[in-house]
């Protein structure tokens, strides 16, 4: 299986195959079985443990080849054990976080698919329908006609993510689950999203109104690391981060156009890769009634 990809302002069509580890798990009946095993929070908890000891130390130089990262973007340092390197911070400056308060920006590097919430408050990825509700693990109002974002960070990329503008938060929701992969394999083919441990929060903000954010855990990464769970926030300020692994953010908006690139990859089941800070839309400004 590949996945499709674009980047912003490129026609090219970019492939990235699915490793066969990962197609074994979910397209074999043995695999099937072992991920029963593999997706519990233990197992994840003891190779977190791993990830923390000095043990791991010497997965990062390979790592760092085989996922082609420039690590130009980060300052020079020693990596006391894999983690350490997983959740290094960016240099500053190298992601310029968009100041337009009417821009809708990235909170995450991470590629990005988009998907319009139906007037039954849900959204539809191929085989999956989510339910907001699940989802959210709360009645959710007032987002019909708005969009679920959906930024899937890999593994290469910069795990840290920020506030998409001005506001206030006034608390977190942790929703305890199993731990799959977020690769398109399982996510077009199982409801992992609502399946998955994960952290909510509903964002209170200055120009956009009010918007659900939704960090979700993934095999291999049960420690999401949420720094500011309340109080006010800054467009651009970090919010947290994920430890190692790939995961997931969702955000729902409304009253925002989404640029139109993005949309129509989306449509055609085509991901793009955004960084964190870069526009992704624009907010709908409604006329006043005089």
């Amino acid at each position: 299986m590949e996945n499709k990809y674009k980047k912003r302002n490129d026609q090219t069509i970019y492939y990235e195959k699915e490793d066969k580890f990962t197609c074994f798990l979910y397209q074999n009946a043995f695999g099937r079985c072992l991920l029963k095993f593999l997706y519990l929070p233990l197992v994840s908890k003891i190779g977190g443990v791993f990830m923390n000891s000095s043990l791991s130390k010497g997965m990062i130089k390979n790592f760092i080849i085989k996922n082609n990262i420039d690590m130009n973007d980060y300052n020079e340092e020693e990596y006391k054990c894999f983690n350490d390197f997983f959740t290094r911070k960016i240099k500053e400056g190298r992601r310029k976080i968009d100041k337009d308060i009417s821009n809708l920006i990235s909170p995450a590097d991470s590629k990005l698919s988009v998907y319009k919430i139906t007037d039954k408050n849900s959204f539809r990825i191929k085989k999956s329908t989510y339910s907001l509700n699940d989802l959210f693990g709360e009645e959710v109002k007032g987002f019909q006609d708005g969009y679920a974002l959906v930024f899937r960070l890999g593994v290469s990329d910069y795990h840290h993510y920020i506030f998409i503008d001005d506001g206030n938060l006034t608390g977190e929701k942790i929703i305890k689950g199993r731990l799959h992969t977020v690769r398109p394999i399982a996510v077009e083919s199982k409801n992992v999203f609502i399946q998955n441990s994960r952290e909510v929060s509903l964002l209170h903000t200055k120009n956009f109104g009010d918007v659900y954010m939704c960090e979700v855990g993934a095999l291999m990464v049960g420690k999401i690391i949420n720094e500011k769970t309340s109080g006010k926030f800054k467009r651009g300020e970090e919010k947290g981060y994920f430890k190692f692994g790939g995961s997931t953010i969702i955000l729902l908006v409304n009253n925002v156009n989404i640029d139109e690139e993005i949309i129509n990859n989306s449509n055609e089941n085509i991901e793009t890769i955004v960084k964190m800070g870069e526009v992704i839309g624009t907010k709908v400004y409604k006329n006043k009634v005089k």
